[in-house]
């Protein structure tokens, strides 16, 4: 992906215990049992992330992994214990408290699982509210939440209270909120655990529309490797504190990097993750072709049309090159696949 990066961590470590900083000095890359024996708990280890702008970049593991941690070390609302974190260059933890509540509030966005709503406010005061929160007058604060209120398809709720709103709109209100400041990159942690499964896919199509429409820097944390697929360009997978593997959802699905990752992966519908770059036949001839067909298309999206029709698709490139071929039968040899799996 050639993209400038955005925020970058080396070696960063959140460890939990006495003198725990001391204790990262004097053992800079610490064994398991060294921590137990020190009575350590190692929440983040020797994490290493690259993040591109205007990327999605999923950060994924079960409860306990550390994903939650690392997102706020890079965030700075949890203190790492040490390492390094830059945002567009500038290190992160170099900054002031006061560097930093501004950064906060001007170029970081945050959505968690609570919604964390103020019940006593609308819908429309909930949103404006960060802009309050940074002195905008109210006439230009309460236009700009109304349009941020419109983006996310609220419109028309602006006077009502969380308590009457579903669970998936009191989230859209959430997003709405941390969207109003602009940010440039935009934290969420697990922000759809909470939904019933049709709300939840039904924000994940949210979700994807708005970044179609903002192309933001996101960070997304969820344990649901099936959401995580569904939105990343980019996941890495957590276990006890330390990332395992970092990579596409197609990479991670076709070249585990660990046992571990392979046991994570395994039961996922290759169709759904399998792009047509992956099982096309590389160069296109004259034709004639059944039609057109993007390289990032996934096979399952596409796999009625292509079985449906009695000549190849030809495949084109983010330039609308074309690079290569796919008919039926690369189609059914990965459905195929999936099914055995």
């Amino acid at each position: 992906m050639d993209r400038p990066q955005k925020m970058v961590c080396r070696n960063v470590w959140k460890l939990y215990g006495p003198d725990a900083k001391r204790f990262l000095e004097q053992h800079p890359d610490p064994a398991p049992e060294t921590l137990r024996d020190a009575g350590m708990i190692g929440a983040v280890q020797a994490a290493n992330v690259e993040i591109l702008e205007g990327e999605i970049f999923v950060i994924m593991g079960l409860s306990g992994s550390g994903k939650s941690t690392l997102v706020r070390c890079l965030s700075r609302l949890v203190e790492p214990t040490g390492g390094e974190i830059a945002f567009d260059g500038e290190d992160l933890l170099a900054m002031s408290e006061r560097d930093l509540i501004a950064l906060r509030r001007k170029k970081i966005g945050m959505v968690f699982q609570n919604f964390a709503l103020l019940p006593h406010l609308t819908v429309l005061q909930n949103v404006a509210f960060p802009l309050d929160v940074q002195g905008m007058a109210r006439r230009e604060r309460e236009a700009r939440a109304q349009e941020m209120i419109e983006t996310v398809g609220l419109k028309g709720r602006e006077d009502y209270f969380p308590r009457q709103l579903s669970g998936g709109q009191q989230q859209r209100v959430g997003i709405a909120r941390s969207l109003v400041v602009e940010p440039e990159i935009w934290f969420l942690d697990e922000p759809f655990s909470a939904l019933d499964p049709l709300i939840r896919r039904e924000m994940q199509d949210e979700f994807l529309r708005l970044q179609g429409l903002l192309h933001k820097t996101i960070v997304f944390i969820t344990h649901d490797f099936d959401e995580a697929i569904r939105l990343a360009d980019r996941i890495a997978v957590m276990k006890d504190g330390r990332i395992v593997q970092t990579a596409t959802p197609e990479e991670l699905v076709m070249t585990p990097a660990t046992d571990y990752v392979a046991e994570f992966t395994k039961h996922i519908p290759r169709g759904k993750v399998l792009s047509l770059r992956s099982v096309m036949s590389p160069g296109a001839g004259d034709g004639p072709y059944a039609g057109d067909l993007r390289a990032s298309d996934r096979v399952a999206d596409v796999a009625d049309r292509i079985e449906a029709a009695d000549r190849p698709h030809r495949v084109l490139d983010e330039d609308d090159t074309p690079i290569g071929t796919v008919d039926a039968r690369a189609v059914i040899d990965v459905l195929i696949g999936r099914n055995r799996a």
